[in-house]
């Protein structure tokens, strides 16, 4: 089963690649098909090395792919945040950007001591810290999601556009994640533990093949903010900017 999921999400990743780059998605949302191109890569990788080198695939290597994907769908989740702005975009300065990116990196911070708290007893240190840094993820993009969700209207955002499309999927994954992490704390093994992340697959599959039928579609025009929204949105962005400057002074 782990293998056929494997290979189904392989085919369906390419399949994604090709339809980002078909669609030219990939022109706004660079970042998320450089995500697909490595999951192409890691998941191939995983299967040669399970089937003919036993010896290398190893907790260690887990701990590099995690780490590695972590990173690169933080990164992901800063592009699409982005990406929902850019009717804003000729308004703002790159430091919207890094405050954006500065707010996905303290959501990981406060998140990280309670995302291991569901995991059982019988995995190894490292392993804890692989399932920690997924669950940390898992969250993150779940609360992304709701957020983008319940602010589409304000955001101008529908069903049809990309944004919302990519974090759709993502937050789908994400709450299967999730709630095999809470399963887990009723498991006393470890070889429990890992078959029930065949759960984890298939709803990472299954998000996979969402994203295939959404980009197989042509998305239609984003709507643009209206000048009230727009002078609404600028003024939170400023006000958010004088409340960080306000820290960065020094106290006399």
């Amino acid at each position: 089963m782990e293998n056929f999921l494997q290979l189904t999400g392989i085919v369906a990743e390419a399949v994604i690649v090709g339809l980002l780059l078909y669609r030219r998605v990939a022109r706004k949302l660079p970042l998320f098909l450089v995500y697909c191109i490595c999951a192409v890569v890691t998941d191939a990788t995983s299967i040669v090395l399970r089937l003919y080198f036993p010896a290398w695939y190893s907790i260690k290597y887990f701990l590099a792919e995690a780490t590695f994907d972590f990173v690169l769908q933080l990164c992901v989740l800063v592009e699409l945040a982005w990406a929902v702005l850019r009717p804003l975009q000729r308004f703002l300065s790159s430091r919207a950007l890094v405050l954006i990116a500065a707010l996905v990196a303290l959501t990981c911070l406060t998140i990280w001591p309670f995302a291991g708290l569901t995991q059982i007893s019988a995995p190894s240190p490292v392993w804890r810290i692989v399932m920690q840094m997924e669950q940390t993820a898992s969250i993150v993009r779940v609360l992304f999601f709701l957020v983008l969700a319940a602010s589409s209207q304000v955001l101008s955002l529908g069903w049809r556009d990309r944004e919302l499309q990519v974090a759709t999927g993502f937050g789908f994954y994400s709450l299967v994640s999730i709630s095999v992490a809470v399963a887990n704390t009723h498991q006393s093994s470890a070889e429990q533990f890992r078959n029930l992340e065949v759960f984890v697959m298939a709803g990472f599959v299954l998000s996979l093949f969402y994203w295939v039928f959404c980009f197989a579609q042509k998305e239609t025009a984003r709507r643009e903010f209206t000048p009230k929204m727009q002078s609404s949105l600028l003024a939170l962005a400023e006000s958010a900017g004088v409340t960080r400057k306000r820290f960065e002074e020094p106290e006399d």
